[in-house]
């Protein structure tokens, strides 16, 4: 299953996480499946953060080579 989260689309990831959160609110799920569909859950999650982390370092070197504004999270982020 970890190889198939890595080779998986971020659209892929999303989806699926859809259907983890779907299965884990209807309250049908036995205790050890919903544990196992939970950790599923995190590992899912840090996969997508690590290619939303990824597609926005390339964003913002595309932007430096254009010399325009940071992106809008990096001002808020200045700010005090």
């Amino acid at each position: 299953m970890a190889e198939k989260r890595k080779d998986a689309s971020f659209e892929e990831i999303v989806q699926r996480l859809e259907a983890i959160a779907k299965a884990l609110e209807s309250g049908d799920t036995k205790l050890e499946d919903a544990v196992a569909l939970f950790e599923e859950g995190v590992a899912l999650s840090k996969v997508g953060k690590a290619r939303l982390d990824e597609a926005e370092k390339k964003l913002e070197i595309l932007k430096e080579g254009d010399a325009t504004e940071p992106f809008a999270a990096d001002k808020a982020d200045r700010e005090p």
